[in-house]
């Protein structure tokens, strides 16, 4: 069984941008390419034709992954109680053993950015912190086996 993708509004919102981009001024720019190649000449000795055509194939590949995953996808619901409780599409912040503040936005996990601190709702810290609410102390294994601890502090959207 294949696992379910989940979405948060703008990370469906940026597939459908990118779709849009790739279908429209993406797509004119590798006919172009390719065409400014086939005026060349000889075709079999032609690195540039070869490339275009590699990147129309790269192209058309994730046209049809994006396409999929919009199909297929399900959009994360949006907490909007009271009691806030973390969830995909929650900026979450905790603070470690030592004190250390850290924040994490939850999110799907074709959303995941480490260097922008979005994490993967099915990564070790982003599955032990979803149904967490603010004051509640959560553990995680790290990848080499260690547990950990992070209590949260603050929840937003």
């Amino acid at each position: 069984m294949e696992n379910e993708i989940i979405l948060t509004p703008e990370g469906r919102q940026k597939l459908v941008d990118e779709l849009e981009w790739r279908e429209g001024d993406k797509h004119l720019e590798i006919i172009e390419s390719i065409k400014e190649a086939r005026e060349q000449g000889d075709l079999s000795e032609n690195a540039e034709y070869d490339a275009a055509k590699e990147e129309e194939a790269q192209n058309a590949a994730r046209i049809a992954e994006i396409r999929k995953i919009l199909s297929t996808a399900k959009l994360a619901e949006v907490s909007t109680g009271r009691r806030r409780i973390v969830s995909i599409g929650s900026t979450v912040e905790v603070s470690n053993e030592k004190g250390k503040k850290l924040s994490f936005t939850i999110v799907g996990t074709t959303e995941t950015d480490s260097l922008s601190n979005r994490i993967s709702n099915e990564s070790p810290v982003g599955a032990a912190l979803i149904g967490a609410k603010i004051g509640d102390s959560v553990e995680y294994a790290t990848p080499s086996g260690k547990t950990r601890t992070l209590k949260v502090e603050k929840i937003s959207r």
